[in-house]
């Protein structure tokens, strides 16, 4: 009868311990899912800013159609990558997709900066100045939200990581995920705007 209750009471505290495990990858997956939701609505923000801004410049830039529409490529490539990683966030090559457009859409906003320093009726237009302010100050809080989101992906693969939760997560089909990282040290910067 001892033998019996200490046995049931071992079991009873692997199942504990088990349950426990599962529940705290499940937090922690969840976490790092706000924290993409947050990226989410940034990157919206951002992608909403941007044709604003080619559409207000396209009056001054007239011989730069070629740098515009590239921004406007590239835009839409990132909102097609936001939109597939939403879905999601948990699927580490989406989220690297993400990061690549997200590249090279910040890659075509500097060009586009860069380009616009040429026109200084543009950078005198006060919508144009306040799109790029507002712009500026969205990818700052993209930085911040990615950090956040970082954070979270790697406190939830270290936790999926060691042992024994590696076994529960492998059971219960927890994979790992990929932060979201910009892929050249340009792209790691926001844009400046000087005007």
């Amino acid at each position: 009868m001892t033998n019996t209750l200490i046995g049931l009471g071992v079991i009873t505290v692997v199942i504990v311990y088990l349950v426990m495990i599962y529940n705290r990858l499940v937090t922690l997956r969840n976490q790092f899912k706000n924290g993409f939701a947050q990226i989410d609505v940034q990157l919206q923000r951002r992608h909403d800013l941007i044709p604003n801004l080619v559409e207000s410049a396209k009056a001054y830039m007239k011989h730069e159609q070629a740098t515009l529409t590239q921004v406007m490529e590239a835009r839409n490539g990132a909102v097609s990558a936001q939109q597939n990683a939403a879905r999601d966030p948990a699927d580490g090559a989406k989220i690297k997709r993400l990061g690549s457009a997200e590249s090279l859409l910040t890659n075509a906003l500097a060009n586009f900066y860069a380009v616009s320093e040429n026109y200084p009726e543009l950078k005198a237009n006060e919508t144009i100045q306040q799109l790029m302010e507002e712009l500026a100050s969205t990818e700052n809080r993209v930085s911040f939200a990615r950090q956040a989101y970082n954070d979270g992906v790697m406190v939830y693969n270290t936790f999926r990581e060691q042992f024994p939760n590696n076994i529960i997560a492998g059971f219960f089909a927890f994979k790992p995920t990929t932060q979201l990282e910009l892929e050249s040290p340009e792209a790691r910067q926001a844009p400046a705007v000087s005007f």
